[in-house]
């Protein structure tokens, strides 16, 4: 080990700033930082029995608590014997942050941050992607989400910043970058000139055209204009998966969610995109059990998962967090929660093994991750490779089954 430990939960956010902190954090390797989750519940959970788990593992190592758990609730972690420093989101990116210090908790207010930039990273070291963060923080409030006082508000990266990190990216040898942040599709209101999410992808792909895959995170379906909707349909270095923050598929939920789409327009701009190109799949955030949801709410959101054809589903129990108005709501009960949870799962798996078995027989190009025999295609189904591959490289693949969720595919020779 010749850098700390990072133990990351959550978005690609996170993943990206993940690597950024192990450059900054230098070389002592008697550190853990672990980079924390706050959408629900359980990931607050799952960081603090990381963080005991870690300790007993490395009992000599200090152990340096940050993301958005710890930025909403320094306390809850400082208070862990197991913790050495808490420090806030604007704070894991500076390099004394990481040093040893006396003061156990250094968290500002989030809300003052006014700029971000892109971070200087040298590689993903366990990654075949690179996450290159564009914006990050959130100027809406939906009524169940914590992430915007763990964030801030919304702050975008300047495009020559941006185009400048992927270059350099691309000359490291990586095939694939992903922008990130936490409301993408609201990048650039902040900017001069007001650019959009459009414009930025338009300019990454005029002026870094040696990268072949670009591939965008979670979008938020009613700040997709024509000019995103014509890249996404038209351009193929834009991969073909569109992950959509829809949350629920029930007018009366959305309301009280505070979402700024309704239904029939979600189910609009996903029937735009697969008309225009087919080969899109199609991913999707979806709550269950939010507040006030009855049976025939839960149906409707259940019936979305099979229109917009949702085939990589991200469903999440609903969990209160303090300090948001859902929690002040009539709650469902935990046990119907977690039942409409299991059932929008089975939905999307359901859809899931149907669009895996339509791609037996098609050709595929792969990025080869991990240790070469494994990857995604395009549309980001995961695919296992029969021959072993470098990491990072682009494989070009006939698709000859399915087995346990995966695609198996076999390289078409040159």
């Amino acid at each position: 080990m010749t850098a700390p430990e990072v133990i990351t939960f959550g978005c690609r956010l996170n993943i990206a700033e993940s690597e950024a902190m192990r450059g900054l954090a230098g070389d002592d390797t008697n550190l853990i930082i672990v980079n924390s989750c706050v959408v629900t519940g359980e990931a607050v959970r799952q960081a603090r029995q990381a963080i005991r788990r870690a300790k007993r593992a490395r009992p000599d190592a200090r152990i340096v608590v940050t993301g958005c758990a710890a930025q909403t609730d320094p306390a809850l972690f400082a208070a862990m014997p197991e913790v050495d420093r808490v420090i806030g989101n604007a704070e894991k990116m500076e390099p004394r942050s990481f040093a040893p210090t006396p003061e156990k908790v250094r968290v500002s207010d989030i809300m003052a941050v006014r700029e971000t930039a892109p971070h200087l990273i040298s590689s993903f070291s366990d990654h075949a992607r690179a996450f290159v963060e564009v914006q990050n923080g959130c100027d809406h409030r939906c009524t169940f989400c914590i992430i915007p006082f763990g964030r801030g508000n919304s702050r975008s990266v300047p495009a020559g910043a941006v185009i400048e990190r992927i270059s350099a990216l691309v000359d490291e040898g990586y095939r694939e970058v992903v922008l990130t942040g936490v409301d993408v599709t609201s990048y650039g209101a902040d900017l001069p000139g007001n650019p959009t999410l459009g414009s930025l992808v338009e300019r990454i792909l005029a002026r870094v055209p040696a990268l072949p895959r670009l591939r965008l995170s979670s979008i938020d379906s009613v700040e997709i204009d024509e000019r995103l909707i014509t890249l996404l349909t038209q351009e193929p270095r834009v991969m073909p998966h569109v992950h959509l923050s829809l949350q629920s598929g029930d007018n009366m939920i959305l309301k009280r969610m505070k979402r700024r789409h309704d239904r029939a327009e979600a189910v609009r701009i996903v029937e735009r995109l697969l008309s225009a190109r087919p080969e899109i799949s199609i991913g999707a955030d979806i709550i269950a059990g939010f507040p006030t949801e009855t049976d025939a709410m839960f149906a409707n959101s259940l019936a979305l998962v099979k229109e917009c054809q949702i085939v990589h589903g991200h469903i999440f129990p609903y969990s209160p967090r303090t300090g948001t108005p859902a929690a002040l709501m009539p709650q469902v009960e935990r046990a119907t929660i977690k039942a409409r949870a299991a059932r929008l799962r089975e939905a999307c798996a359901d859809n899931r093994a149907r669009w895996l078995g339509s791609l037996v027989g098609t050709t595929q190009n792969v990025l080869a991750e991990g240790d070469g025999t494994s990857g995604h295609a395009e549309n980001f189904a995961p695919v296992r490779l029969t021959t072993p591959h470098p990491r990072g490289k682009i494989v070009t693949t006939r698709v000859i089954g399915v087995e346990n969720g995966t695609l198996i595919a076999q390289e078409i020779a040159a």
